[in-house]
C-alpha cells in the first residue's frame, strides 16, 4: 500500500511539474549528494506529511493534544532543505580539502608535457571524492559536445565554494591566455592551502562564542521564559490575574522565536562572515528552543510540586 501510494504521488509530480522545474530540483539534489529522482523525493515527502497528519489527528482525539500540532508535519519540507544545505556544505568542505592535492597533481602532469584535457582525464580515473566525481561529469559533458569553457564554469558553480570558483576562473583565464599553466596552478594550489588553513583557524577561534550563543538560545532563554509561564499559571490558580500575567507568556513565546532566529543569523556571521547561511542554524534553534520552552511551561509546575 505504501509503495503504491508513493508511486501514485511520483506519477502525479512527474506529469504535473514542468521538466524545467524538475531539472532545477534534480540539480539541487545532486549537489547535495542525493541521487534519487526529484519527483520521487517529492512523493516521499508528501507521503510522510500525509502519514504524520493522520497520526496527529488520531493523537488529538485520543490524548486531547492542542490542534496546532497539525502544522508540525509541514515543517518536514524546510527540515529536508536544511538537511540538503548541510550536506552541500559538508560536500564543499570535502572538495576544498582535496582541491590543493588535486591541483598539485594537475600541475605535475602539465609539467611532464600532457595536455590540459589529458591530465584531467588521467587524474579523474584514479581519484575518489566529490571533486573527482564532478571532474568525471565535466569530462563526460565535454565528450558529448558541450563547450569546454561552459562545462568548466558549470563545474565550478556546482562545487558550491567561492574559493574554488575563483580558482577555476583563474585557471580558465590562464588557459585562454596561453601562459605557463603548470606554474599558475602550482601557485594557486599553495595559495588555496594557506586560505583553507586560515579558515580552519578562524573557525576554531570563534567556537567559544558560538557555544555561548547556543547555550543562550536553547537553555537560558527557554528555561527563564518557561518559568515565567509557570509563575503566571501559579498566580492564576490563586485567582490573582492581571493583564501582565495573561499576556506575558504570549510575549515570551514571540520573544523566544525571534531571539532564537536572530542567534542563528549571528552564528552565521561569526562563523562565515555572512548571514545567508544562518537559516540552517536559525530554524533548528527555533524548534529546539520552543520545544524546551513548551516542556517547561507545560510540566514545570508539576515537577516543582513533586519536588
Amino acid at each position: 500500500m505504501k509503495i503504491k501510494l508513493i508511486s501514485l504521488f511520483s506519477e502525479f509530480y512527474q506529469n504535473k511539474i514542468s521538466e524545467k522545474h524538475l531539472s532545477k530540483i534534480q540539480e539541487f539534489l545532486f549537489v547535495s549528494g542525493i541521487f534519487t529522482e526529484a519527483y520521487e523525493i517529492l512523493a516521499i515527502l508528501t507521503f510522510l506529511i500525509l502519514l504524520l497528519e493522520i497520526a496527529f489527528i488520531l493523537t488529538i482525539f485520543i490524548l486531547n493534544v492542542p490542534t496546532f500540532v497539525l502544522a508540525i508535519p509541514f515543517f518536514i519540507i524546510p527540515a529536508f532543505m536544511i538537511y540538503c544545505f548541510m550536506k552541500q556544505e559538508k560536500r564543499a568542505a570535502d572538495v576544498e580539502r582535496s582541491a590543493p592535492d588535486f591541483l598539485r597533481q594537475l600541475a605535475s602532469m602539465l609539467q611532464v608535457g600532457l595536455s590540459f584535457e589529458s591530465a584531467m582525464d588521467d587524474i579523474s580515473k584514479y581519484g575518489e571524492g566529490p571533486l573527482y566525481d564532478e571532474m568525471r561529469r565535466t569530462l563526460l559533458e565535454i565528450k558529448i559536445g558541450r563547450n569546454f569553457d561552459e562545462a568548466w564554469i558549470s563545474m565550478s558553480n556546482r562545487l558550491n565554494s567561492k574559493e574554488l570558483e575563483r580558482v577555476f576562473t583563474i585557471i580558465l583565464d590562464g588557459r585562454k591566455s596561453g601562459s605557463s599553466l603548470a606554474d599558475v596552478i602550482m601557485d594557486i594550489s599553495n595559495d588555496l592551502r594557506d586560505i583553507l588553513a586560515l579558515k580552519r583557524e578562524r573557525k576554531s577561534s570563534v567556537m567559544m562564542a558560538v557555544m555561548f550563543l547556543i547555550i543562550a538560545a536553547i537553555i537560558a532563554s527557554p528555561f527563564s521564559l518557561g518559568m515565567v509561564s509557570v509563575y503566571g499559571g501559579f498566580m492564576e490558580s490563586f485567582g490573582k490575574t492581571s493583564e501582565v500575567i495573561t499576556y506575558a507568556p504570549i510575549a515570551g513565546q514571540c520573544y523566544l522565536v525571534i531571539h532564537s532566529f536572530l542567534i542563528g543569523i549571528i552564528m552565521s556571521l561569526v562563523m562565515y562572515g555572512e548571514f545567508k547561511k544562518g537559516i540552517k542554524f536559525a530554524i533548528p534553534l527555533v524548534f529546539v528552543s520552543y520545544g524546551i520552552y513548551f516542556v517547561i511551561s507545560s510540566f514545570g509546575s508539576s515537577i516543582l510540586f513533586g519536588m
